[in-house]
């Protein structure tokens, strides 16, 4: 099974407000470089669309890597908030309905399709592949405004 590292991230002016995500995929030290925004839209949006737009962004099953800055994004699944959701009827565990449950129900099917591994990353550090994300997503958003 191919190893392929992904970084993303999403960024929006405003929350809401316009937003962009980028998702820059490495393999075999080449790299492709995804991007898209929306022109109302959160940041937590942004974040998760950059993970499934990577993630979709492979042809075949892969041992993906996921480089990401969200804590929503990350925490949500390596904390198994994800998994709760789902065998709670998409409430959180104070009863209240998850947000942005249509994205996450996208998610799903590419987590089960790949090996996924997802890593937090400090953002707007000394991270470049990150950096170059946030550089990436910001200009989606200049596009829109």
């Amino acid at each position: 099974m191919k190893t392929v590292k992904i970084y993303t991230d999403g960024a929006c002016s405003g929350n809401p407000g316009p937003g962009g995500w980028a998702a820059i995929l490495i393999y075999k030290g080449k790299e492709k470089i995804i991007t898209g925004g929306s022109e109302e839209t959160t940041n937590n949006i942004m974040e998760l669309t950059a993970v499934i737009e990577g993630l979709s962004a492979l042809k075949e099953p892969c041992k993906a890597e996921i480089f990401s800055d969200s804590n929503y994004v990350v925490g949500s699944v390596n904390n198994g908030y994800l998994s709760s959701w789902v065998q709670h009827g998409w409430k959180t565990a104070d009863k209240k309905p998850v947000k942005n449950v249509q994205l996450w129900q996208s998610l799903i099917p590419l987590l089960t399709y790949h090996s996924v591994e997802f890593n937090k990353v400090k953002g707007h550090s000394d991270d470049l592949y990150n950096n170059r994300c946030d550089a990436l997503a910001r200009a989606e958003i200049s596009k829109l405004t």
